[in-house]
């Protein structure tokens, strides 16, 4: 039932598992994906179209395609401004980058790439969007970010931010995906395009200084000057990824004791140590994965890092080393909305379902509304536009919050500024957020939490997502009487795509995985590790019982 965990973890990458890059970039120019084959067909998921080259489901007909599907949406919808492109530094987003860019000009698309060729960071293109769109009504600029996250270096992403500057909602993205497909069908009759020379020489085509554009406006939303005045001592390992040379001008500009562990960029991230399952993935919430940062935490008060695109964030103290994402976001509420005293007093705190129930706690003792939803950080995007939530997270290290002034920062995940704002809580409290959540978990109850995998059907798969709660037919977990059996989600009303049972001191939440043969099972006490044991064991009987063929 759990995972199984690698001989390999933590350990770093042999050669053996590292991808041949050359291979990689010939599979995405020369295979061609069968649209009739369902793992080879466009599919948006949580975070935009995702694949690999060698497998037919990351490749130049797939990017063709989904771009000018792009492009007709927003010329139907009257999206007539820039578009913001950026890309990772994922050995298949260049090339991406290259294809997308020759549609875009093709059907005259004004395109802002970055200066120089530079990677940008997922806030980044956020960041430009909404700043050009601010008291605009006409005009409206939106864009495309080409990274898969944190996943395996053999993989491609892609994905569409709409004019609210955060990840498309289901509606664009079924549009998009169905206009995309049906582009493959017909074999790409219907692709606008030029070559690249005359794209990147088409007057459309226009550089934009992402890169000091954001950093000169972080200001806004962290306080420097009590990190300077209180000298922290900070390190950052940018894993490899797209922020890896914003964090040189962030401390040159704001005089910060900032140290860049790594500038390293290798489309093999061959300098990573291995994630659990043998595989290489830049994610800054695997203790697997953060070996290198992990093993310096006792030469700063804190240090951090961020996955590829930079739109997740991992914090290393001394007090605790790696902290788990769910333990740093309830010190990170707890801190900004006790020192953030110009957000409107009905902002409300944003989690996802799978979220730990702390939250709920800290958001309970600050007198705050929780705004609880399904997976997926496109949920929060309309509320921290508009200001009425001061803050939006995920369970996974993805979260974004509200300028000092109240008004919108992101509307997508920022990995950059949560990783920062560890430094300010460091600064202002003087004590680390290791400590801090120390004290937390001694005044409203210290969570364990696990998750774990189980085999699943595509059949059982269906139904687990379309479950219901009179389904469950059971009244207690773990000797506790249920007090709530949900299939959508508290804040929105949104369809959770699956279950979650809670009781006063414990909950458990069941979901299909979207690209494996498994589904997911998210669970939490208060008590101890044996009633998580225990809560673990019977979410398995109460799923697989729901959900038996």
């Amino acid at each position: 039932m759990s995972q199984k965990i690698s001989p390999l973890a933590g350990k770093p990458a042999p050669t053996s598992i590292l991808v041949d890059i050359a291979r990689l970039l010939a599979a995405y120019a020369d295979l061609t994906p069968d649209p009739k084959v369902p793992a080879q067909r466009v599919a948006f998921g949580t975070s935009g179209h995702r694949g690999s080259s060698l497998e037919r489901s990351f490749n130049r007909a797939h990017i063709l395609a989904i771009t000018q599907a792009i492009c007709e949406y927003r010329k139907g919808k009257g999206i007539d401004g820039p578009l913001f492109m950026g890309c990772d530094t994922h050995a298949l987003s260049q090339p991406a980058f290259e294809d997308a860019l020759e549609v875009l000009a093709a059907n005259g698309v004004q395109t802002m790439i970055s200066a120089a060729g530079q990677f940008t960071p997922t806030p980044a293109i956020s960041h430009a969007i909404l700043v050009h769109n601010r008291g605009r009504e006409n005009g409206l600029a939106d864009g495309i970010v080409i990274t898969p996250s944190h996943n395996p270096p053999d993989n491609g992403g892609f994905k569409y931010n709409p004019p609210n500057g955060g990840p498309a909602d289901t509606d664009i993205t079924r549009w998009v995906e169905q206009r995309a497909n049906a582009l493959l069908e017909a074999g790409l009759s219907g692709v606008r395009r030029i070559p690249f020379a005359q794209a990147r020489k088409a007057g459309t085509t226009r550089e934009h200084d992402y890169l000091n554009t954001y950093v000169a406006d972080l200001a806004s939303v962290i306080d420097f000057d009590i990190i300077r005045g209180a000298g922290v001592h900070m390190g950052v390992d940018p894993l490899g990824g797209a922020g890896v040379h914003y964090w040189a001008p962030i401390a040159e500009r704001y005089k910060l004791d900032l140290t860049v562990v790594s500038e390293a960029v290798d489309p093999q991230f061959a300098f990573m140590t291995v994630d659990w399952d043998g595989k290489i993935r830049m994610d800054p919430s695997s203790r697997y994965a953060m070996q290198r940062l992990i093993g310096l935490k006792d030469q700063y008060d804190v240090a951090f890092a961020c996955d590829t695109d930079h739109d997740r964030h991992g914090v290393v103290t001394r007090s605790a080393g790696l902290m788990e994402p769910n333990h740093y976001l309830s010190v990170l509420i707890d801190y900004l909305f006790r020192h953030r005293p110009h957000w409107s007093k009905s902002a409300a705190v944003g989690k996802t379902v799978v979220s730990t129930a702390l939250i709920d706690r800290v958001v309970r003792r600050l007198g705050r509304k929780l705004y609880e939803v399904p997976v997926g950080f496109k949920w929060f995007s309309e509320g921290l536009f508009d200001g009425s939530l001061g803050f939006g997270c995920e369970e996974s290290a993805g979260a974004s919050l509200l300028r000092h002034d109240g008004s919108v920062w992101t509307t997508d995940k920022d990995g950059l500024v949560p990783a920062l704002l560890s430094a300010e809580i460091t600064a202002r409290e003087g004590k680390d957020p290791g400590q801090l959540h120390a004290e937390l978990t001694a005044e409203l109850g210290r969570p364990f939490a696990d998750r774990v995998e189980a085999a699943a059907t595509p059949a059982q798969k269906a139904r687990l997502a379309k479950l219901s709660p009179d389904q469950l037919r059971i009244e207690r977990l773990a000797g506790e009487k249920i007090e709530q059996v949900l299939s959508h989600a508290p804040g929105n009303d949104a369809a959770i795509g699956g279950i979650k049972v809670v009781a006063a001191s414990g909950w458990f939440a069941a979901r299909p995985s979207g690209t494996e043969a498994i589904y997911k099972i998210y669970a939490e006490s208060f008590s101890n590790p044996e009633a998580l044991r225990g809560i673990l064991a019977e979410a398995q009987k109460i799923v697989d019982t729901a959900i038996a063929d």
